[in-house]
């Protein structure tokens, strides 16, 4: 397992999830705003999806990491490569806290796991799966550098795909 994983940014320490990290991270899956990412869920899919993030580290070499502000130390969200057979590609998706919206948090960590992945991993490719009502999240995608993808596989039949590096 990639345990050791630590990505930094000027704002931003991204790190492996803790059992500590799951009560909060359930609360957001419990929430409206999970309904994009096919909730809400009760305690038990959210610790399903908490340990799926984990897992991909072992299994795939990529998974989950928490987000934490440097300057307090308070984890305000997640940002992973998913993949595995839920996804059809490898998958950079990234989700903030409430409260912690249009800071550019979001662009700044999923910029550190795209080059992260492209540049340590050597992921040919990325994609973002976006439903078309989260305006947040297809503005992060776009600022990040994807491309809507038309014609690119997706879980949901509605989902935006935003491609982030050549096929």
């Amino acid at each position: 397992m990639q345990a050791d994983i630590i990505l930094e940014t000027g704002r931003l320490i991204l790190r492996m999830p803790v059992i500590g990290d799951f009560e909060t991270y359930a609360a957001l899956m419990a929430s409206s705003r999970s309904t994009g990412m096919g909730g809400p869920f009760d305690k038990r899919g959210a610790w399903g999806l908490f340990c799926h993030d984990v897992a991909q580290w072992q299994l795939l070499g990529h998974g989950a990491l928490m987000v934490d502000l440097k300057e307090t130390g308070e984890c305000v969200g997640q940002v992973g490569i998913n993949g595995g057979p839920l996804f059809p590609e490898n998958e950079l998706g990234w989700l903030l806290y409430d409260g912690f919206e249009g800071r550019g948090i979001a662009m700044e960590a999923a910029l550190a796991m795209r080059d992260w992945g492209r540049d340590v991993r050597g992921l040919p490719s990325l994609v973002s799966y976006v439903s078309p009502d989260n305006h947040a999240s297809i503005a992060v995608a776009e600022r990040i550098g994807g491309v809507l993808d038309n014609h690119a596989a997706r879980p949901e039949p509605d989902d935006l795909v935003f491609r982030h590096f050549a096929r």
